[in-house]
């Protein structure tokens, strides 16, 4: 739960991270937390939101560390496929035809609302434009995962991913002013989801070669197809 506390030997087991590193991260303020009686706690969704602006940054063995942690803390397998699961069947569009961000956001929607899995289509667009006006979700080069900032279980069916990917690079925000081509829509009904979901994308994308691939795809099959064996290499790979 988003407003769950915890202390710092929990924080530290769910991030895979040795503690004295943590306390070190605490006492700098590079983390989000506060003192109570001499001690550092924390609210699990402050931690989240932390752990998903760090995503760039950590190597993939981070980023596989993170994702067995949070798996452990919410009792999901991180054995088992997680990504390419939650495509639902048309939630593949390539090409995607959009050339700025807000039709980007707006046409990736539409592909998740015309697979049934959106209720109420104008408050996800707003929700997901609110999240990337506070920070571009373009952590890649070439990539973008737009989703709201927190879960909106009564808007969607069910948990998905949308995948995208346009011809040509479109203006997304991304802090080295690179464009973008390849887009993941995360919508989920839970943090749980959504965080593992995200460190799932990032760990397949920091795969040597991953994104290239997935950026030659020509059609949606082929993309499909691509999704499914770099997530299943992250997975063997464990």
């Amino acid at each position: 739960m988003p407003h769950e506390i915890m202390n710092a030997h929990q924080v530290a087991a769910y991030l895979r991270m040795d503690l004295r590193e943590l306390r070190k991260l605490c006492s700098r303020g590079q983390i989000p937390c506060r003192k109570v009686g001499g001690k550092f706690v924390f609210r699990k969704g402050d931690v989240d939101h932390w752990v998903e602006g760090q995503m760039h940054k950590l190597d993939k063995n981070r980023l596989a560390d993170i994702a067995e942690g949070v798996s452990v803390h919410h009792g999901i397998d991180h054995e088992e496929l997680l990504v390419c699961p939650l495509i639902p069947e048309g939630g593949i569009a390539v090409p995607l035809a959009a050339k700025t961000r807000d039709s980007a956001i707006r046409t990736l929607v539409d592909v998740a609302d015309g697979a049934g899995m959106v209720y109420a289509r104008d408050e996800l667009v707003e929700e997901i434009n609110k999240r990337e006006e506070l920070c571009s979700t373009a952590f890649l080069p070439g990539v973008a995962m737009p989703h709201p900032r927190q879960p909106l279980p009564f808007d969607i069916a069910a948990s998905f991913v949308v995948v995208g990917l346009a011809h040509s690079g479109i203006p997304f925000g991304a802090q080295d002013g690179s464009l973008t081509r390849l887009f993941f829509l995360i919508c989920c009904k839970d943090d749980q989801t959504h965080l593992h979901v995200l460190a799932r994308l990032a760990q397949m994308l920091h795969e040597g070669g991953a994104e290239a691939d997935l950026l030659d795809a020509s059609g949606a099959g082929e993309l499909a197809d691509k999704l499914r064996l770099h997530e299943e290499s992250v997975v063997g790979a464990r």
